[in-house]
């Protein structure tokens, strides 16, 4: 038989019947470029991925197919294989939207172009980006029978530029909210399936803040499926949850599971059987139709991928800081994390919260740090200008490594901050002496004073001559995700008429991720004290800000805080401020040993004569009368 006769009968010949996730195990290679784990793909490594690639395969009747997953557990794998099998077995033409444009050109040489490059059956059909007329760009696939577009959701042009039968939006929570002011970015790609009657749309991400959710929102609109895993001892049928895992918090060398059904425990060794006899369960099957929803968390990550272990460590160092929990929710669980406790705390239930210490005056002898925040208000004559100083005391949790804080008075200093009078006040307050109940005498160790006002010269002169006091000058900002303070950036100090170049030295704050921590600490118990005489005014402005979802100028969403209407904040700001002295005081020392070195200088200095004790709590009482009054 000659090659013409032999190329006529293959024509003739009917397609072998393959589902996505056959194909992958038939064809598929995963390169070391791309995967912990490369070789010829196996669909029993990740047995949860098997019924997603069904419903995204040409006999699958479902158009929809939304995965709300945990990170690293295939979602992009998932994403990839059916890419390779529309290019291989049902050619058509497919566009895939990133985040970004940036994103989109990662995905395209980190995981595209080695599975183009390493599958023959792909190899063939599209040949190296270096050869000539390939076809082949980072952003554009030819192949026999289809074309591959790769865009980003910021790119009006990717989003409106071509039809498509399959279209993969990746990451959709992440998104930009409005595309260059054409409109939400994943309805704009699925309008270019809509003249194709067997299209198939592929939505991933992990979730991100509640009611602000692209993916949750796409997965309660479909048939809810989650994974059931049988226990090993009693055969009962479960969806892996996080509260059932039982373990040491002190010591994680044994993490088991706990069967809700027979309360048996059993360790991760039996994931691997749990995995692979596993089901999908639709948990709305009421809502069955074209839309196909998975919702995975990290628990059932394939053994030697994410240890049950290593997801209670993350947890026991994300628990008291909010955004270390947030990605931790978002990541491991497959949650969406939720801000509304902020904007239900109120001031007349935290009354119920004062302890019975007095203000000025040390209530616990674990606190060995005490730091202040000022916050500088009014300026050029303003007849509302004054200085607001909050004291804050810090000591260790049961931990020996978090902080729980203690507030330790709250004064008012009036007068013009461009004037001497207001920086003589604050330096009485500076250099109080306040008795612990070791005996020792206890000073201010740190102190952060806001530049953002009307005071700017006056503040950084003020800070830079009380350098070795641990007293700084700061700057406020609302971009999260960063250093809780950034390192200090030189500026110049105009005063009097004389500029002295670089003489100053500013911090930056982020300010959203401290007010997280500060709220955190609000809400939960045993984390933050007020003394007896904190006023409701007083809890009226530390809780005055929430948190809530907006837009920034780039279209993307973003979670910032908001101030309550007609509500003052200055005691929150404070607050903000002496956390942020206390924060870069635990920089100096060694990871986990900031509060033991300041404990061992307490009991140094606990030896003194009563004659050279610190101030009684009258005395400072007193003085804080005169500060007020000043």
């Amino acid at each position: 038989m000659n090659a013409w006769e032999e190329g006529f009968l293959n024509g003739l010949r009917p397609q072998e019947k393959l589902t996505v996730d056959q194909w992958a195990d038939k064809y598929r290679v995963l390169s070391s470029r791309g995967s912990s784990e490369p070789g010829k793909f196996r669909s029993s490594r990740t047995n949860y991925l098997v019924e997603p690639m069904r419903e995204l395969s040409t006999d699958s009747p479902t158009q929809r197919v939304v995965l709300m997953f945990a990170a690293q557990l295939g979602k992009t794998e998932t994403m990839n294989n059916w890419v390779g099998y529309c290019i291989d077995y049902a050619p058509a033409p497919m566009l895939l939207i990133q985040p970004s444009l940036a994103m989109a050109q990662r995905l395209s040489k980190q995981r595209l172009e080695p599975m183009l490059q390493e599958t023959p059956c792909l190899a063939e059909k599209i040949p190296p980006a270096r050869s000539r007329d390939s076809g082949n760009s980072q952003y554009a696939k030819i192949f026999p029978g289809g074309f591959l577009a790769i865009g980003g959701s910021n790119s009006a042009s990717s989003l409106r530029s071509m039809p498509a039968r399959y279209i993969g939006l990746d990451e959709i929570d992440a998104y930009v909210g409005d595309v260059q002011g054409e409109g939400e970015p994943c309805a704009l790609a699925e309008k270019r399936a809509s003249t194709f009657t067997r299209r198939k749309i592929l939505l991933t991400s992990t979730p991100t803040i509640k009611d602000a959710s692209r993916i949750e929102d796409e997965y309660l609109k479909s048939d809810q499926r989650k994974f059931f895993c049988g226990c090993p001892i009693c055969g009962f049928y479960q969806v892996l949850m996080f509260k059932q895992l039982k373990f040491d918090s002190k010591k994680l060398d044994k993490v088991e599971y706990e069967c809700i059904s027979c309360k048996e425990r059993f360790d991760e060794t039996a994931k691997t059987t749990m995995l692979r006899k596993g089901e999908w369960r639709a948990t709305k099957p009421e809502n069955a139709g074209v839309t196909a929803g998975f919702w995975l968390n990290g628990l059932a990550s394939p053994l030697g991928w994410l240890k049950w272990e290593e997801i209670c460590d993350e947890f026991l160092k994300a628990k008291d800081d909010p955004s270390l929990l947030r990605t931790f929710t978002n990541t491991r669980l497959a949650e969406t994390f939720s801000y509304e406790y902020q904007s239900k705390l109120n001031a007349e239930a935290l009354m119920d919260t004062r302890s019975d210490y007095l203000p000025g005056t040390i209530p616990e002898s674990s606190i060995v740090c005490l730091c202040m925040g000022v916050d500088v208000q009014g300026g050029m004559g303003s007849a509302t200008s004054r200085l607001e100083v909050s004291t804050w005391g810090y000591a260790p949790d049961p931990s020996g490594i978090a902080e729980n804080m203690y507030l330790i008075d709250h004064n008012i200093i009036y007068g013009d901050p461009n004037q001497g009078e207001v920086w003589t006040g604050l330096d009485v307050l500076l250099n109080a002496e306040y008795e612990h109940p070791s005996g020792a005498k206890m000073k201010i160790s740190g102190c952060a004073v806001d530049s953002g006002g009307l005071a700017t010269s006056s503040v950084y002169d003020w800070c830079m001559r009380r350098r070795n006091k641990g007293v700084i000058a700061i700057k406020g900002s609302s971009r999260s995700g960063g250093p809780i303070i950034g390192k200090g950036s030189r500026v110049d100090i105009n005063y009097s008429g004389r500029v002295r170049k670089k003489s100053g030295v500013v911090y930056l704050l982020n300010t959203e991720d401290i007010k997280d921590r500060i709220y955190s600490k609000i809400k939960g118990s045993g984390k933050i004290f007020f003394h007896a005489q904190t006023t409701e005014e007083y809890f009226k402005e530390l809780t005055g800000e929430y948190r809530t979802q907006k837009t920034n100028k780039k279209g993307y969403p973003v979670s910032t805080y908001e101030k309550k209407p007609n509500q003052a904040v200055e005691k929150l700001d404070c607050c903000v401020y002496s956390y942020s002295a206390f924060q870069l005081l635990t920089k100096t020392a060694p990871k986990g040993k900031f509060f033991d070195i300041y404990a061992k200088k307490l009991l140094n200095s606990s030896n003194s004569s009563d004659k050279n004790r610190v101030l009684s709590k009258h005395a400072s009482s007193k003085q804080a009368n005169f500060v007020n009054q000043w």
